[in-house]
């Protein structure tokens, strides 16, 4: 659900309908409690929305006194949708789920009339991840990530114009597409590039700003967006 965000002036929407896929054999053997798991995913889903938009009293205070605007959370389709089926192909492993979550968003007129679906596929592996050469880790309004790369991914608060791989929740200081990270394969540096408004720092220095002007990654660094939301690089391994 957090992988699939969509933040909006005065809302965040979330994914309404996730497809579960199994290993066949992992689906046979739970396939007489299907229901039980359809239900309390539900629940589940509920209450990390209720949770999230969850503010405590001094929290409300502050927001009133300074006028921060914090939008909610919510599931534009006012249901959720939950199926688990066997993976057609079988080609998962055992124990690992893949989920397809699509999300609804409301008409624009930047769209057309009436409403598109976007779909988010997320494996979840009991296996270890060796095609991941780094990993990012952070904290924003929707919570705690942590982020396998494989290669180059986009980073910021994303929208239908501005497709990111990374999403992240937070006020409008952080760009729509604020930075780009950058694996360059023959070598496995990874690279920073700076794409926003209000900049990017690296260990508490800004970088240079411009899609042409890359700035090397150390095997570990702290990564800022416009001084809101900090993320925690880590390399991996190496070719």
């Amino acid at each position: 659900m957090r992988g699939n965000l969509e933040p909006l002036k005065y809302s965040t929407l979330v994914p309404s309908r996730y497809v579960v896929y199994l290993h066949p054999a992992e689906h046979a053997r739970l396939e007489g409690i299907i229901t039980v798991l359809q239900e309390q995913t539900m629940r589940a889903l509920s209450e990390e929305v209720a949770s999230q938009n969850g503010k405590s009293k001094l929290r409300q205070t502050v927001q009133r006194i300074f006028g921060e605007r914090n939008p909610r959370i919510e599931n534009p389709a006012g249901v959720w949708s939950v199926e688990f089926l066997p993976h057609p192909d079988g080609d998962i492993q055992e124990g690992d789920i893949l989920v397809d979550s699509e999300l609804l968003l409301p008409a624009s007129p930047e769209l057309g009339i009436g409403e598109r679906t976007r779909r988010i596929s997320t494996v979840h592996s009991t296996q270890p991840m060796t095609a991941s050469f780094a990993k990012i880790v952070y904290e924003d309004e929707a919570g705690h990530h942590s982020l396998d790369i494989k290669d180059s991914v986009t980073i910021g608060r994303g929208g239908a114009a501005h497709p990111v791989d990374v999403k992240i929740v937070s006020s409008v200081d952080v760009s729509r597409e604020h930075a780009r990270i950058r694996r360059h394969p023959p070598t496995g540096d990874f690279f920073l590039v700076d794409l926003s408004t209000l900049g990017t720092t690296l260990i508490g220095r800004h970088v240079p700003r411009g899609p042409d002007t890359e700035t090397r990654l150390p095997d570990e660094a702290r990564i800022g967006l416009a001084d809101t939301v900090y993320l925690n690089f880590t390399r991996l391994r190496r070719p």
